[in-house]
């Protein structure tokens, strides 16, 4: 029989990220971006046994939701998200060229990423002042290709973990946190081990950490872009179960410290790029037959200690889904299917308040 919806757990809250319908589209070529509109509409029509998505996590770019988006744009924006019955968690700041600039790039570059994560935390403490974002963090990530970054890779990265500590500097004086984002398309960021050494040069545990993305940092277990930091062997046939649970204890054992954001996700070991968006972690659908993760199970290593023990970390989970096609975004079962594999993520490793 089927647990009743008043049994389950209610934390951590469960969200949806309404940046698929940006990511990868709107430039020549690529796919029509989705309008928020419809990314809220097919968010809060989600139903998995009386259980709904509680809100979702936003991307702060246009034609979404502008970085410069005045005050009145803002409440504007909390009235319809609170409309459809939803919060808003974690927001992403867009720190890259042509409007951010890289972190690792000359001083006017770096000081125009800062600019941008100075935009995005004061869009969330607005947010919260609104009383419609009760939780969350902002994003960044280094705005930098791993080619780049190569050139130079210690002094590139003194310059990333200079500029992020400048820019903990700003989220501070915002009541802001900060969380990188590790995908293998960015500098700095690109493997696990780099990821660790950066949020180590940075040292600001109180407010940068990391945003894992399930979908991302298996891709780090095979070394994309730093086949040096690979922890599964080359050429492994996924035959084993056993071998990938061992090699995602010993990534997250290193990175679930830092952890302060969580994206559940479902990938199938390749990567995909589209439109403007660099090759990444392949999102894939919860039920993918080419799935590699078992989702409820693998969100574990993030949401539990190494003792098997609950976090309570975080108080919402996103589901991440860049670069689904509109044509599947715009289904309803897509959604019903990715908000059942989110409670069973919850009902695994929640709690309840």
């Amino acid at each position: 029989m089927a647990m009743s919806t008043a049994a389950r757990n209610n934390f951590p809250k469960l969200h949806n990220a309404a940046w698929p319908g940006v990511v990868g589209k709107g430039s020549p070529g690529a796919e029509p971006f989705l309008s928020l509109d419809t990314m809220l509409d097919l968010t809060a029509a989600a139903q998995v046994d009386g259980a709904r998505f509680d809100g979702v996590d936003l991307f702060l770019y246009d034609p979404h939701v502008s970085i410069d988006s005045t005050d009145d744009d803002l409440k504007r924006l909390a009235d319809k998200v609170r409309a459809k019955g939803l919060v808003i968690g974690s927001v992403v700041a867009p720190v890259w060229p042509p409007t951010g600039g890289r972190a690792m790039g000359a001083e006017a570059e770096r000081n125009q990423f800062v600019e941008q994560v100075k935009k995005g935390c004061r869009i969330a403490r607005k947010l919260r002042e609104l009383s419609v974002r009760p939780y969350g963090i902002v994003r960044i990530d280094s705005a930098c290709g791993p080619g780049d970054w190569l050139k130079d890779p210690e002094g590139n990265q003194k310059l990333i973990a200079d500029t992020f500590r400048r820019a903990c500097d700003v989220a501070r004086d915002f009541g802001e946190r900060l969380a990188a984002e590790g995908e293998i398309c960015w500098g700095g960021m690109h493997s696990w081990k780099r990821m660790v050494q950066l949020l180590e040069l940075v040292d600001r545990p109180g407010t940068l950490g990391f945003q894992a993305d399930m979908a991302h940092t298996l891709l780090y277990t095979l070394g994309y872009n730093a086949p040096e930091d690979r922890i599964l062997p080359e050429g492994w046939n996924w035959s084993d179960p056993k071998r990938l649970d061992a090699a995602l204890t010993t990534l997250t054992a290193a990175l679930r410290p830092w952890t302060i954001d969580f994206h559940v996700a479902q990938n199938d070991a390749t990567v995909k790029g589209a439109g403007s968006h660099d090759k990444t972690g392949r999102h894939c659908l919860p039920d993918d037959p080419n799935g590699k993760l078992t989702i409820a199970h693998h969100a574990g290593f993030w949401m539990r200690d190494a003792y098997g023990n609950v976090l309570k970390k975080f108080r919402h989970v996103c589901w991440d889904g860049c670069m689904f096609p509109n044509d599947v975004m715009q289904k309803p079962q897509t959604w019903n299917s990715i908000l059942r594999a989110m409670i069973a993520v919850r009902d695994a490793h929640g709690w309840r308040e």
